[in-house]
């Protein structure tokens, strides 16, 4: 079952000190890469200045579950063109004041705009949606 958990508008920017802040409509979090464990989502509070845009548009988070071409976790989809998403895992879902720190993992697994996985019966919404 792929339930729809949120969806909304993203943005990604980077500061003037190289550090990565990816907005989910108005929560930020800061987009660390350490070495040798990949990407990790942490909870930040601060106010962050744009030095660039990286990337704007679309997200969707689902939560995903027996569904047999698809990993049973929550999936974050950042639109990254026309028609184009990335996906990522989200291994122990978004962080937050609890669990500032959370792992996400680049996927080929795309669920938006995917007509094998957008079948209306196995799609149901968890919460309502945010209009784009």
């Amino acid at each position: 079952m792929i339930n729809i958990l949120k969806s909304g508008t993203y943005k990604l920017i980077e500061t003037k000190r190289h550090t990565k802040i990816l907005y989910l409509g108005p929560v930020a979090y800061a987009w660390i890469e350490p070495e040798h464990i990949g990407v990790i989502l942490v909870t930040t509070h601060n106010i962050h200045k744009t030095d660039c845009v990286l990337s704007i548009g679309h997200f969707r988070i689902y939560d995903v579950e027996q569904e047999p071409q698809l990993s049973d976790n929550q999936h974050l989809e950042l639109e990254v063109g026309k028609n184009s998403w990335q996906g990522y895992l989200l291994l122990t879902g978004l962080p937050d004041d609890r669990k500032t720190k959370s792992r996400i993992i680049p996927t080929h697994e795309i669920i938006t705009s995917n007509s094998r996985f957008m079948r209306p019966r196995t799609v149901r919404r968890a919460h309502a949606l945010t209009r784009m």
